[in-house]
């Protein structure tokens, strides 16, 4: 594969270098090393950790919401989120999702997703199960923290099945939850 690089002024710079500091930063501070050991053995500045987990820094608010589609397995994953005591969510199979568009007036269909824009605003976190187009667009129009998980390249034309595992890990890590959907007091 090729190193994706970037000409700035005078400088080269590889992208894929600064990425593979970054995991290996995230590496040694999951390892439990502190800002400054990680930053020692990598020859970085402290300050330069601590930005680099600020911008990827996941805030872990009590409001999570979960958009999926096209899932084949909607109502196990809404058990879970039921489980999860989520406030909002929408998992649909292909055919749900036509159908929100089939019979409706284009003005009915456009009110319609802004008020879910508005009412997704009001979240921490959004987990958005989808492929990634619906990922960048939801990440445009909403001015929160959103957690992906990819369903495979755009367009989707069948329902994919998506483990429930991976959603109680990922909702297991943006809760805080301390495992068997029992919330942490």
């Amino acid at each position: 594969m090729k190193e994706r690089t970037f000409r700035i002024g005078e400088k080269m710079i590889s992208l894929d270098k600064a990425a593979r500091v970054v995991e290996r930063v995230m590496e040694l501070r999951e390892q439990g090393f502190s800002q400054q050991e990680a930053a020692g053995r990598l020859n970085l500045d402290r300050s330069f950790v601590s930005r680099i987990e600020a911008v990827g820094e996941i805030r872990k608010g009590n409001k999570v919401a979960v958009i999926g589609f096209p899932l084949s397995n909607t109502a196990e994953l809404a058990d879970l989120c039921r489980l999860y005591g989520l406030d909002y969510f929408l998992l649909l199979d292909n055919r749900q999702r036509w159908d929100m568009v089939k019979d409706k007036q284009a003005l009915d269909f456009f009110n319609h997703i802004f008020e879910m824009i508005a009412n997704l605003r009001k979240f921490d976190t959004l987990v958005m199960i989808s492929s990634e187009k619906w990922y960048h667009l939801a990440e445009a129009l909403l001015d929160i923290q959103i957690i992906y998980i990819d369903l495979g390249p755009t367009p989707i034309q069948e329902d994919r099945y998506l483990n429930p595992e991976q959603l109680q890990q990922t909702l297991d890590n943006v809760l805080e939850y301390k495992g068997k959907g029992e919330p942490s007091n």
